[in-house]
């Protein structure tokens, strides 16, 4: 049987091939490039797979002249770090949580309303379309160039506590949230006490019981592996998440269209096999956990109802900063992706 390593060594060489017969000087135009691509989950996650589809791509289609070196793991910093990495050229590309660029652009909010979407191809549609695009063009004032949408999935709630099997049982417990003003918003609204942590931070802080709990997709969970340090999983899907995949703006800039042609192929390629990587591994993860020892637990219609209820007066918050205008247009995308 073939190993993952031999399968990617035999595309890479036949790539390689394949290249040998492009035409002369398809490349010479070309200069010597290093994009560093840095973002939180670890090797293996879908986000990685999906960077790691990225490079090679970007390799076969420059003939090797643009390099794209991976920092995976959070290992360059947080998410808020990297963002300003990237604003300062320090740091070429990320992938992250398109909700935490409301800190740039605050109609970036919207995307973490909770209970917004209810499958992944329905976000597809809302962010490749008009709205999504929009949202990514005002990024361009902001030093940072949006590529395309990649997914993370529906986020859950783990604690080592107690399960969670109606909607007061979150009250009292400390939960990590993402840097990010609506999250903390919505878990105290929830009765938690809600704890913003950059996710690099995030697995001691569950070791030393610094916090109680937190809220990731199945499948950063178990890449992450959480289950080590925490006993029950509640399947809330809470919130949706649409990743931005960004580059610095002044790389961007400084690209031929050669270069640009390139890496936005790449990206497309990319995104759609990223988007299948991950929803075809939501649908192992929870299993995968549960032999890792997790006791899962589902809330029932009147239970998740209660959940909806205690956070609409955050929905409501946020539609008056983010600008009803704006709910209004994504809300009527989502009406006509669910037709």
């Amino acid at each position: 049987m073939k190993t993952k390593h031999s399968k990617r060594t035999l595309l890479l060489a036949a790539m390689a091939a394949a290249l040998a017969f492009a035409a002369p000087g398809a490349f010479a135009q070309l200069k010597e490039r290093t994009i560093k691509f840095a973002f939180q989950n670890q090797t293996g996650h879908p986000q990685a797979q999906g960077a790691q589809k990225f490079a090679d791509l970007v390799a076969a289609k420059s003939g090797g002249k643009i390099t794209v070196k991976l920092f995976p793991g959070g290992t360059l910093g947080g998410d808020l770090q990297t963002v300003s990495a990237l604003q300062g050229g320090t740091v070429e590309m990320t992938v992250l949580n398109a909700g935490i660029l409301s800190a740039q652009v605050k109609e970036f909010a919207a995307y973490d309303f909770p209970f917004l979407f209810n499958s992944g191809k329905e976000a597809d549609v809302v962010t490749d379309g008009p709205f999504g695009q929009k949202l990514m063009a005002k990024l361009e004032d902001k030093a940072l160039h949006g590529l395309g949408y990649w997914d993370l999935g529906f986020r859950n709630l783990t604690n080592s506590k107690r399960p969670i099997v109606k909607a007061d049982d979150i009250a009292g417990l400390k939960i990590r949230v993402i840097q990010s003003p609506i999250y903390i918003d919505m878990f105290s609204a929830l009765g938690a006490n809600a704890t913003p942590l950059p996710f690099p931070e995030l697995y001691p802080a569950l070791d030393q019981k610094a916090v109680d709990g937190q809220e990731n997709p199945n499948t950063t969970i178990l890449s992450s592996k959480f289950a080590e340090v925490q006993k029950y999983i509640t399947q809330t899907r809470h919130i949706y998440n649409p990743q931005a995949l960004l580059i610095s703006r002044k790389t961007w800039d400084g690209m031929s269209a050669d270069e640009k042609k390139i890496v936005n192929e790449a990206a497309a390629e990319a995104t759609t096999f990223q988007r299948q990587a991950s929803r075809g591994a939501a649908d192992s993860a929870l299993d995968a956990l549960k032999k890792a020892g997790m006791t899962v637990s589902e809330l029932p219609p009147e239970e998740m109802a209660k959940l909806r209820a205690k956070v609409k007066p955050v929905i409501d918050k946020y539609t008056a900063s983010v600008g009803e205008a704006t709910v209004k247009e994504l809300m009527a995308e989502i009406e006509k992706a669910r037709k």
